[in-house]
């Protein structure tokens, strides 16, 4: 299927531009509407982030849905995962989300949320396409659907985070929590707070315009920096939907979603609960991989984007899987990737082993890792097939055997290929990564590759 304006994670773009108008989201609540809506007693829940430009899709989507028929609930800044969780909770026919996650204020976007709380399929996402090329036709006004403010939205979500904590508690722990000036800006330190920790909290002065802007999991420095000067057990960077979380322990180095996931993993395996392969991405470092199959525990890579990790998990029946940059998905205690809830069952592992985050990745060695961006001057499809090129990738792969792997990917969004090795020594590592970005530009002039970039 061809789509033209669902990506991985919805709908995105930079408010003003097309898809991203109070137009669009007009049309797009009506036909979301039409295709969700089922009955006549249909509703939906809409949440958003705190940017500014929240107010105006809010309005927008709230009319189309409206005029399809459909009832809304007005939750307000609340968490990506909060609406996922009260979309189900609450049994309604679908949940949105007005964000744009990790991106700057003046871009904004909408994601949708099935009765499940699990997000929609591709063949649900073209329906809704398909809906938005038809004259949008208002309901007979007896039909029109209204709208309400649910008013205990952000505190119901509290309790269901506390409760994928377990019967411990978090006294004695000192923490830093960056809420990215985003959606999570109330409800992550009430979660922490409740559960005994001493919180000190940063990036929880939204004014519409500041959402990760210089904090937030994009940008630690301040974190750090706040963990050290507090002598703080923990740090924890929420990005602004907080459906993202990275770490920074207690010497303000930073620890990762692979790290994250690896710590999960292993509490879940002790436990006895862990079920299935244990999913990442092509990006995930080797050193989880490594780590994992130590401890007997199958790892799989799938494609980037935390949508082809939860596909993957349905698929081989795992529960926990995740990405480098901290999108965690706990299947045995959600339905999507959460911030916060992620960052609980970390917790949950240092009160019940009493150590600290740098302990618990003790049997854990991250690979060195370099990732060169090459620009290219032809298709890079095409150059990726060139005959010199995959010799290259031979020779590299050959060298390494079993001590790195190497990625060599074409970029979907810009003409370039991306080359990355991973490997057991960094000067080897990064000597073959510098390799290979030659033999991509050496590719990039030979006569069979010129052409159009893509």
């Amino acid at each position: 299927m061809s789509r033209r304006y669902f990506g991985t994670d919805g709908i995105r773009g930079r408010v003003g531009d097309a898809p991203m108008t109070p137009e669009f989201a007009l049309k797009l609540g009506w036909a979301a509407g039409r295709v969700l809506g089922g009955d006549e007693r249909a509703r939906v829940l809409i949440g958003k982030d705190t940017r500014r430009s929240g107010y105006m899709f809010e309005s927008a989507l709230e009319a189309g849905f409206a005029a399809a028929g459909v009832e809304s609930d007005l939750l307000g800044p609340l968490p990506t995962p909060a609406v996922a969780y009260l979309t189900r909770a609450l049994r309604a026919q679908a949940g949105v989300v007005i964000s744009a996650s990790h991106n700057p204020h003046h871009d904004n976007g909408v994601k949708f949320f099935g009765p499940d709380g699990s997000k929609l399929g591709d063949a649900v996402e073209q329906q809704i396409e398909d809906m938005l090329d038809r004259p949008m036709e208002c309901v007979a006004p007896e039909r029109l659907g209204r709208a309400r403010r649910i008013e205990d939205g952000g505190g119901r979500y509290i309790e269901f985070c506390k409760s994928s904590f377990g019967d411990r508690n978090l006294r004695g722990l000192s923490l830093v929590v960056d809420c990215a000036h985003g959606a999570a800006y109330k409800v992550a330190p009430a979660v922490f707070a409740e559960l005994g920790a001493e919180v000190d909290v940063i990036g929880n002065a939204p004014d519409g315009l500041n959402i990760n802007r210089d904090c937030g999991s994009t940008h630690m420095d301040t974190l750090r920096e706040r963990v050290r000067e507090r002598g703080a057990a923990l740090g924890i960077a929420l990005d602004g939907d907080a459906d993202r979380c990275l770490m920074v322990d207690a010497q303000g180095r930073d620890v990762d979603g692979d790290q994250i996931l690896y710590i999960i993993a292993q509490a879940r395996l002790a436990a006895g609960t862990l079920q299935g392969p244990v999913v990442g991405t092509l990006m995930s470092n080797l050193g989880l991989e490594h780590a994992l199959r130590e401890r007997g525990v199958e790892f799989r890579r799938a494609q980037v984007g935390d949508r082809h990790v939860m596909e993957m998990l349905r698929a081989c029946g795992g529960v926990i899987g995740g990405e480098t940059s901290g999108h965690t998905i706990c299947l045995d205690r959600t339905t999507t990737g959460d911030g916060i809830v992620t960052a609980l069952q970390v917790l949950a592992a240092m009160v019940r082993e009493e150590r600290p985050i740098e302990a618990m990745l003790g049997g854990m060695r991250k690979y060195p890792q370099v990732l060169i961006n090459v620009p290219v001057s032809g298709r890079a499809k095409q150059i990726m097939q060139a005959p010199e090129l995959q010799a290259a990738q031979r020779e590299v792969t050959e060298k390494l055997q079993n001590r790195g792997r190497l990625l060599l990917r074409a970029s979907g969004t810009e003409p370039l290929i991306r080359v990355m090795v991973e490997g057991e020594d960094d000067a080897e590592t990064r000597a073959a990564a510098e390799y290979l970005a030659d033999r991509v530009r050496a590719a990039c002039h030979t006569p069979e590759t010129n052409g159009d970039s893509e």
